[in-house]
C-alpha cells in the first residue's frame, strides 16, 4: 500500500469520526433547545418535614430558627457572616451558624456560632454553601435553599413573620422536585 492510499484512508476515517462527534453535539443541542433534559433535583429538605436534631438547636423563645451553612474558605460565606451579626438581636428570629469543620477564628466568638457541625450539613441536605433553612417553633421546615448574598438572607429573614404567621406550607424551589 502506499503513502497516498494510506493518507487517504486514515483521511476517511477521520472524518467519520468528526462527523459522529458533530451529530452527538447536535444532538445535545437539541435536547438542551427543547427542553427535554431533566431539571437538577432540589436541595435542602422539603417543607414540612421534621428538623432533624430541633430538640439540641431549637431556641428558648418561641422564635422561629434560621440554620445557615457556612464554609470558612468561602467569600460569600465571610459576607453573610457580616450580614448575619447586624441580625443577631432580633426578638422573632433566632440565628444558627454551623461549619462543617473548623470554625474561622473571626466568628468563634459570636454568640450564634454552634462549631463543628458535620454531620447536620449531611441531615439537612446543604450541599453547597451559603446555605440556610428556616425552621418554625414547632420543629417543621418551612424554606431551604442557598443564600449567596447578604441581600438575600435580608429578604429571607425579612419572610420569616409570612411564614411562622401561616399554617400552609410555601415551597420557593427553583430546581425540580422530590
Amino acid at each position: 500500500m502506499s503513502f497516498q492510499t494510506s493518507a487517504l484512508i486514515l483521511s476517511w476515517i477521520a472524518i467519520l469520526l468528526l462527523a459522529l462527534v458533530v451529530s452527538g453535539l447536535v444532538r445535545q443541542v437539541h435536547a438542551l433547545s427543547t427542553g427535554t433534559v431533566g431539571r437538577p433535583g432540589s436541595v435542602g429538605l422539603r417543607p414540612g418535614s421534621p428538623a432533624p436534631r430541633f430538640r439540641d438547636l431549637a431556641p428558648p423563645s418561641p422564635a422561629t430558627l434560621v440554620l445557615l451553612f457556612l464554609d470558612p474558605g468561602c467569600a460569600t460565606c465571610d459576607h453573610l457572616l457580616d450580614a448575619a451579626a447586624e441580625h443577631i438581636h432580633r426578638a422573632d428570629v433566632v440565628l444558627r451558624v454551623l461549619y462543617r469543620d473548623s470554625v474561622p477564628p473571626r466568628a468563634a466568638d459570636l454568640p450564634m456560632i454552634l462549631g463543628e457541625q458535620a454531620d447536620l450539613f449531611d441531615r439537612y441536605d446543604a450541599i453547597a454553601t451559603p446555605f440556610a433553612v428556616v425552621i418554625d417553633a414547632t420543629g417543621r421546615i418551612r424554606r431551604s435553599e442557598p443564600v449567596g448574598s447578604g441581600l438575600a438572607l435580608r429578604h429571607l429573614l425579612d419572610e420569616v413573620d409570612n411564614l411562622s404567621g401561616d399554617d400552609t406550607v410555601h415551597s420557593t424551589r427553583r430546581g425540580g422536585t422530590r
